[in-house]
């Protein structure tokens, strides 16, 4: 293969990446170049923040009862908390301590105690409860 098309092919590709980098930091700065998809992906990033030790928390005190499920499903803490199965009291301490707002905190925890009552009563196996945890509704 000839060198120049070998340069041409990294220029090119160096080329893309900088533009799509600098055309991502662009919508995230400026509201007038945010697409729909950018809008919708992180439509929910007002409710992620952070806590005193750094750790990332999901504030939904003020939200609307209708999206708090939403709002944990593109959590960033859910792959995190998922991590965690198949110790539930660990998993409900983690929702105590990483995640604000009454009403959210009690629909995880129900949902949370009514899957861990199936696991352990032997209604569901190990799959079918992570399964279930993944798609807490």
């Amino acid at each position: 293969m000839d060198k120049s098309l070998l340069v041409f092919i990294a220029v090119g590709i160096g080329f893309f990446y900088m533009v799509t980098n600098y055309v991502g930091k662009i919508q995230h700065e400026d509201d007038s170049f945010q697409n729909s998809a950018y809008q919708q992906e992180h439509k929910y990033d007002q409710y992620y923040a952070e806590d005193t030790i750094g750790q990332a928390i999901i504030d939904a005190s003020y939200a609307d009862p209708e999206i708090l499920l939403d709002i944990w499903d593109k959590s960033p803490l859910k792959p995190e908390f998922l991590e965690l199965f198949p110790d539930f009291d660990t998993m409900k301490s983690f929702v105590r301590h990483r995640v604000r707002g009454e009403a959210l905190i009690n629909r995880l925890l129900v949902k949370i105690n009514e899957i861990e009552d199936k696991f352990f009563s032997g209604k569901m196996n190990a799959e079918q409860a992570k399964r279930a945890l993944e798609n807490i509704r």
